[in-house]
């Protein structure tokens, strides 16, 4: 019996099986959240680039300092953490983002507890998005980092109920941060996507910031591996059915009035 072929984790994405919801509407605020360098422009550089363009203010929070996302055995960590925080800032500047957090936990350590939380909890009363978008945590049909996983759980405890409730890190509040809730939440990578947004006219512009990750995409490269066509053949099979040529798709969550 035939093997099925594997899915690359940082690329792969569930092709939609039916036709999708179109999300037209731009928040006024939005933010990113995701484990690594490079995580942010896979799963919603487009998206970004694309609300940008129109208004939006976005907002990344990148949650580690990707000390560890490196096949070169001569790499040390240090030197590593260095060279990721300058493409991270690359890349979020190519797409028009405005406001860029470096947690820098641990590469491969995030955890779900108080102090992570805090720190997304905190991050979002500061920018207070209406649309946050992270890794879909609940995937089953594809291996998934546990960064990914971790940062996703994490991130919708953070949209629900900690940054909304004024008594979870009342210190924060004691600082001036109020609570905030988060109007719309959106996951990338998800089994089964719920709603597509019109990416055409910024997907060059999320190839161009991937590839500002140097030091990832170009290992794509020296193997032979097409990152940008990657890209672009997932942004078209989102798009199936629609009336435009490249998507993003996502699950959404809406947040009750």
């Amino acid at each position: 019996m035939a093997l099925p072929v594997p899915q690359d984790s940082a690329f792969h994405e569930a092709a939609p099986a039916r036709k999708l919801s179109v999300v037209e509407d731009v928040p006024e605020r939005a933010m990113a959240v995701f484990a690594h360098p490079d995580d942010g422009e896979i799963g919603a550089g487009a998206v970004a680039a694309t609300w940008a363009k129109r208004g939006c203010e976005v907002a990344f929070v990148v949650c580690t300092d990707g000390g560890s996302g490196s096949s070169d055995r001569s790499m040390e960590q240090a030197k590593l953490r260095e060279v990721r925080r300058r493409e991270q800032e690359d890349a979020a500047r190519t797409l028009g983002v405005k406001h860029l957090v470096c947690l820098d936990f641990p590469d491969g350590g995030l955890e779900d507890d108080r102090a992570f939380r805090g720190e997304l909890v905190r991050a979002i009363r500061r920018f207070r998005p209406d649309t946050v978008l992270t890794h879909d945590p609940y995937r089953i049909k594809g291996f998934q980092h546990r960064d990914h996983r971790m940062t996703g759980i994490v991130t919708t405890d953070a949209v629900f109920p900690y940054a909304r409730d004024h008594l979870h890190f009342p210190e924060q509040v004691a600082e001036g941060l109020q609570p905030h809730k988060v109007r719309r939440l959106l996951y990338w990578g998800a089994d089964e996507p719920d709603i597509v947004v019109d990416i055409s006219d910024s997907l060059q512009l999320q190839i161009d910031a991937l590839y500002k990750h140097t030091s990832q995409v170009g290992g794509l490269k020296d193997a032979g591996r097409d990152a940008a066509g990657r890209v672009r053949t997932r942004a078209e099979e989102a798009a199936a059915g629609q009336a435009f040529k490249y998507g993003a798709v996502y699950r959404q969550l809406i947040a009750r009035t």
